[in-house]
């Protein structure tokens, strides 16, 4: 039944034209990243320690402490960051209103302009921009002019709480993967846990953005395995050189 709408109205249904869906998938993008910070950060960590001693505590304590610090830092990163565009967003769209209200001809003329400049002719542009001022000039003005949907404003808190939240789930594998095995396999079982999640969220990512899975995949299990190898020689080195 969708799918037929969706043919009626012009759409392809494997394309994702529904209202939001851009910003699902950055969210989605952004929880595999946040998720992908966590398993490297911490894992590097615990790793790290667990190259200068084979005691538990130590480990723990290290790794819970990169999961906490990572998380709020995650999180205040974040809320700072959407707060600051949310802000931005606002100015603007609080601008469009006054000159909205102050000068619709202009607003009008600077619409018909934009149509134009996408290829539309120039009585067709001033036809449509008319249309879609008659239906709700502030609405088309921020899409067309500003390219913000008024609507679907990034929530800061939300945004800070969904980095948190998936930065300490990916914090969790390597924090488990150290502490659960015998001494003798606990960095050889962190090291295939950690690979295979960097693996997967890479592949994840990529079909996320649609770039080549294979690439993704080899430039983050690359690079976090030398990354591991780098912080268990540095635990290991200076570790037993301090003590």
């Amino acid at each position: 039944m969708v799918d037929e709408q969706q043919s009626r109205q012009g759409l392809h249904p494997s394309e994702p034209h529904r209202k939001g869906a851009s910003g699902r998938l950055n969210w989605l993008r952004a929880a595999v990243l946040g998720a992908n910070d966590g398993v490297v950060s911490v894992a590097g960590i615990v790793v790290g320690v667990a190259g200068a001693t084979a005691a538990r505590g130590p480990i723990f304590t290290a790794g819970l402490a990169g999961l906490v610090a990572g998380a709020v830092s995650m999180a205040l990163g974040e809320y700072v960051s959407v707060s600051s565009q949310r802000d931005s967003e606002r100015a603007l769209l609080h601008k469009e209103r006054h000159e909205l209200r102050d000068t619709p001809e202009a607003e009008l003329a600077e619409l018909t302009a934009i149509y134009e400049a996408k290829g539309l002719s120039p009585t067709t542009a001033a036809r449509v921009a008319k249309e879609l001022t008659a239906h709700d000039a502030f609405a088309a003005h921020a899409e067309a002019e500003l390219q913000i949907n008024p609507e679907e404003l990034t929530n800061p808190w939300h945004a800070a709480a969904a980095s948190a939240g998936s930065f300490i789930a990916g914090a969790l594998l390597p924090l488990a993967a150290i502490l659960l095995p015998p001494a003798t396999w606990r960095v050889p079982v962190t090291f295939v846990a950690v690979l295979i999640a960097l693996a997967l969220a890479g592949a994840l990512s990529a079909r996320i953005g649609g770039s080549s899975v294979r690439r993704a995949v080899l430039r983050v299990t690359i690079g976090g395995a030398a990354g591991l190898a780098f912080t268990y020689g540095v635990g290991h080195l200076f570790g037993t050189a301090v003590t």
